[in-house]
């Protein structure tokens, strides 16, 4: 009788939220949620899967002040980062500033890739720092992304003296200095614009340039030309994505086969569906 008496009374109070909840303002916290399945898991342009699937997710927090934390996950290729969990975990927070049809947005981002580190006697770490400005307009946007770190481990220990591979038709004379320096400083830019074509479909484009201080062999410029559909709160998507990356600088080789490698910044077209909630 004492919970038929409570839950009667929970009724009621449920009853009469709607008028209240009219008067209430929005909250100022804003929780969503991303996952997504793909072809190959393209960063920058490069392959981080050794040209393989993988399931990604992430967690956002925005305040309506504009300032916003978040956390996203990828599987990685053992291939690419040694001696890991072949794991990707990003954690970034910045504030957001929207001006009319602008958006002016400051941040930084940390890669951290648990365990993993090069080959090497150092036992160098792929984790990565960047601080990042961008501004968008409308469907347009502009990023700078500026290494506050060695740019994930590239440094005399890991690249001083090293010359381009000949195994994927790399031009092995092509070699850097014994200790090239610091790669600290390097950045890339980032233009990208998202167009409606239809209430369901978007055409997706994006080029950009990575810059490696001290390591310019290392430079490269990608690109993308896709689409997305919305089905129903899903996105379905598939893209051209190339880059111009010496083919002898960036690929990946099986560790179990070092006669097997591949091309990780060659053109390819990659799949993707995708949820937000």
């Amino acid at each position: 009788m004492r919970l038929s008496i409570i839950a009667a009374s929970l009724f009621s109070a449920f009853a009469a939220l709607p008028a209240l909840a009219a008067d209430e303002p929005a909250s100022a916290h804003t929780f969503t949620g991303n996952m997504s399945i793909v072809s190959d898991y393209r960063f920058r342009g490069i392959s981080q899967t050794y040209k393989l699937p993988a399931l990604q997710g992430g967690l956002d927090y925005s305040h309506a002040s504009g300032v916003y934390v978040g956390t996203w996950l990828s599987n990685v290729s053992g291939n690419q980062y040694y001696n890991g969990a072949s794991l990707e975990i990003d954690g970034y927070g910045g504030y957001k500033l929207p001006v009319g049809d602008f958006t002016f947005d400051v941040g930084g981002l940390y890669y951290y890739y648990p365990g993993a580190h090069y080959a090497v006697e150092a036992k160098t770490k792929y984790n990565n720092l960047e601080a990042y400005v961008g501004v968008s307009y409308k469907v347009v946007s502009f990023k700078y992304s500026h290494t506050l770190t060695n740019f994930f481990g590239v440094n005399k220990d890991t690249y001083g003296g090293v010359c381009q591979s000949t195994v994927v038709g790399g031009d092995g004379g092509d070699c850097f200095d014994a200790d090239p320096g610091k790669s600290t400083g390097s950045g890339y830019f980032d233009l990208s614009a998202n167009i409606p074509l239809t209430e369901k479909i978007t055409l997706n484009t994006h080029v950009g340039h990575q810059k490696v201080k001290n390591y310019g062999k290392l430079d490269y410029t990608d690109w993308k030309l896709g689409a997305t559909y919305d089905l129903n709160g899903w996105g379905l998507g598939a893209a051209i994505v190339g880059t111009n990356a010496k083919k002898g600088w960036y690929y990946a080789c099986k560790i179990s086969d070092g006669g097997s490698c591949k091309k990780t910044g060659e053109n390819t077209l990659v799949l993707s569906v995708a949820k937000s909630f």
